[in-house]
């Protein structure tokens, strides 16, 4: 089978990936054998692709937004045929004090799709059976992708910041996770402010209907029920806190900040208000988001690459010049 290898992490203009033709994969014990039918881009690829999260394997296909067709099964609720979804959690131990408290998220021993095992970035590829993830008819290949980790995280990042009905809620950052998260956060009746630095994210959160938008530190114009935050930037955190009433949540949605700079806790802290990290997701979450992404189809913009063109489209990612998320068809 034709596979995106990654052997040597490195800047991205120098192509990292090498196209070739490996063996495909045999699935394990309690794996299916899946045709990748297609592969979401993510800023996490970009930063595995250039070594900013350390090398795993010697060897590595990643991609861990993958819409495939079933081959091979050994499970009766994904036999032959059924189309699946196999999101950047792979995989849990099931054992550790985390799994057994229902938060597997942040288990002890995970594996990560396209990071610890082979992802989507090629022909085929194998995946726990017990984290597939049913893909809803409606939703076409290219539009179910990115719902599988931007849209995943962030209705998770959602949970975390604990929203509910008819809330104000402030998405700083406006990317394609946040993006998606204002059509589920509209279908809750929930006010959307957003503040964001980017000139044509500021343009597609005013088509998209938020009420207010503003440069990537500014506070709305009211003070916010929640707030998600989904830039890297300690400021936008500072940001994000400064916006919110007593008794707010934030939820960071970053794998890493630049910095936390000092903050002063009576002005931003005190009251009650709470700052929470974002860390990974849940089999729940995914099942849950994508049933709310069916019943308001959510069906977000994409941009497709062949897979031959894979180092152009994490290009496209990094400079921002995608029209939609990326997404790569291996054939």
């Amino acid at each position: 089978m034709r596979a995106a290898i990654l052997r040597k992490p490195g800047p991205l203009r120098t192509n990292p990936l090498v196209i070739e033709d490996v063996p495909t994969p045999i699935p394990a014990k309690g794996e299916a054998l899946l045709k990748v039918l297609a592969c979401g881009v993510c800023r996490t690829d970009l930063h595995i692709a250039t070594g900013e999260l350390p090398q795993k394997q010697p060897s590595l296909i990643q991609g861990h937004q993958i819409v495939a067709e079933v081959l091979e099964s050994p499970s009766s609720e994904f036999p032959t045929g059924s189309r699946v979804g196999v999101s950047w959690v792979g995989g849990t131990d099931g054992t550790c004090r985390f799994c057994a408290s229902g938060r597997e998220n942040i288990c002890d021993n995970p594996t990560f799709t396209g990071y610890t095992h082979n992802g989507g970035f090629a022909e085929y590829t194998t995946a726990r059976t017990d984290f597939l993830l049913p893909i809803p008819p409606n939703l076409s290949d290219t539009a179910a992708a990115p719902l599988l980790c931007a849209g995943i995280i962030g209705f998770r990042a959602l949970r975390v910041a604990e929203v509910r009905k008819g809330q104000r809620v402030g998405l700083f950052g406006f990317g394609s996770s946040a993006q998606l998260m204002i059509r589920v956060l509209q279908s809750w009746d929930c006010r959307v402010y957003v503040s964001t630095r980017d000139a044509a994210h500021q343009a597609t959160a005013r088509q998209l209907g938020a009420e207010w938008v503003g440069e990537a530190t500014d506070s709305p114009p009211v003070a916010l029920d929640a707030a998600i935050t989904f830039a890297p930037s300690g400021d936008v955190v500072i940001a994000a806190l400064r916006s919110i009433a007593k008794g707010g949540i934030v939820a960071i949605n970053a794998i890493h900040l630049d910095r936390i700079p000092q903050f002063d806790y009576d002005t931003l802290l005190w009251g009650e208000r709470q700052l929470r990290s974002v860390a990974n997701m849940t089999r729940q979450d995914g099942r849950d988001f994508l049933r709310v992404a069916e019943e308001i189809n959510l069906t977000p913009p994409v941009q497709t690459f062949p897979l031959d063109q894979i180092n152009q489209a994490m290009l496209a990612i990094l400079d921002d010049t995608t029209n939609g998320s990326a997404v790569v068809l291996p054939r």
